[in-house]
């Protein structure tokens, strides 16, 4: 029997066993990930951005964290964590709206999120013609823009920080797959492995990313969490080469940012609803269909705009809300989660692990509360509304 069994080693279970090594370095603590290349995992094919510009107070507080972590990841993380720099471009976010309530809007939460120690400024037309001449702005009214602390970040450089210096720390990584968990009324008492094998622990983490709900399913719980598909697509478009461009969340409802000489986008599919676990075909219509006629709007630069490449990765979308699902689980108290990020989770996996390690090995959220995003809230059916979701 080990002391914590965490499903699911990506980011978030490497954040979780790191957190748990340097708190208490006597815990035994074992890792259960099925593809250590993570091929298919969601941070491997995450667009790689963390920002401060979010509605509830909460998120932004993950955030500040979150920067301040990964800007200075080498001495956070240690010489064990074997990675020097994450490369943080801190191009900015850039959100717009066409109405002036939509402004409004963003002049209520850049307040909020100064106070956080965000740099949130809203600009008017005019002042965005002036600081991102290459666009096209008529139908545009403002922009909320965070010109420090977001930008773009080495997804896969932060989760093998994490993970080597946890497995510097004791913590084992085993090959293999949580597929179900056993119960024993309100306490799992083991983990069903597919190679057929059985784990015991006094405590268990559920990170199995967009898989969460199949896995609690097998103890008669559920939680509102599911597969969602984006097809992400990198663009080349020679007439548009603006590498300092900020990520633009655009009003039609796709996002852009640079990459390299290019750019990366994607957008939220017309029928976006649940897929299988395993399905990772692309929907390549969506960049002829939707993609490129948003961006030659957005910027006459992108009327040559070519598709490179594209590659699918999967959101762990809670359907409730679309905020993550953070800690002891009420109905069976040895159970924790870390679930349902909806696309949030790389940039918030700093502080949740954190936190997450927290409860466990002190009883409570400690550093930062995030009690807004536990279980309760699920089991309640009360979301936590969040305004800013790309």
């Amino acid at each position: 029997m080990v002391d914590v069994l965490i499903a699911g080693g990506a980011v978030m279970g490497a954040s979780v066993a790191f957190w748990l090594s340097r708190l208490d370095p006597t815990l035994d603590i074992e890792v259960i990930e099925p593809d250590p290349s993570y091929a298919t995992s969601s941070t491997a094919l995450a667009a790689s951005g963390i920002r401060m510009q979010f509605s509830d107070r909460v998120n932004v507080e993950i955030s500040r964290f979150g920067v301040d972590f990964i800007r200075d990841f080498a001495r956070h993380i240690g010489p064990a964590g074997e990675v020097a720099d994450l490369g943080f471009k801190e191009n900015g976010y850039l959100f717009l709206t066409t109405s002036d309530t939509g402004a409004q809007v963003m002049e209520n939460l850049a307040a909020m999120q100064r106070e956080l120690g965000a740099s949130t400024q809203v600009l008017d037309r005019a002042a965005l013609r002036a600081r991102f001449p290459w666009m096209a702005l008529d139908d545009i009214t403002a922009g909320s823009f965070g010109s420090r602390d977001e930008g773009f970040f080495d997804n896969m450089g932060l989760l093998n920080g994490f993970r080597n210096a946890a497995r510097a720390a004791g913590v084992r990584w085993v090959r293999d797959r949580v597929t179900a968990l056993e119960r024993d009324g309100a306490r799992i008492t083991a983990a069903v492995l597919e190679t057929g094998g059985r784990r015991t622990a006094q405590v268990f983490v559920n990170c199995t990313g967009p898989r969460a709900a199949i896995l609690m399913r097998t103890v008669g719980l559920d939680i509102p969490v599911e597969p969602r598909k984006r097809t992400v697509f990198i663009v080349d478009a020679p007439m548009a080469r603006h590498p300092d461009a900020p990520l633009v969340i655009d009003p039609s409802g796709i996002y852009f940012r640079p990459e390299y000489n290019q750019w990366l986008t994607a957008t939220v599919p017309a029928t976006d609803g649940p897929c299988a676990p395993d399905d990772f075909d692309p929907d390549l219509q969506l960049f002829e269909d939707e993609i490129w006629p948003a961006l030659y709007h957005r910027s006459p630069g992108f009327e040559q705009a070519r598709m490179r490449r594209w590659w699918v990765g999967h959101y762990a979308f809670n359907t409730l809300d679309q905020n993550a699902i953070l800690g002891r689980n009420p109905q069976v108290p040895n159970l924790y989660h870390a679930n349902g990020f909806s696309g949030h989770g790389l940039q918030q996996a700093p502080a949740v692990g954190r936190g997450i390690a927290e409860q466990i090995v002190h009883g409570d959220w400690v550093t930062l509360d995030l009690s807004a995003l536990g279980m309760q809230r699920v089991l309640d059916g009360q979301p936590m509304t969040e305004a800013a979701i790309v």
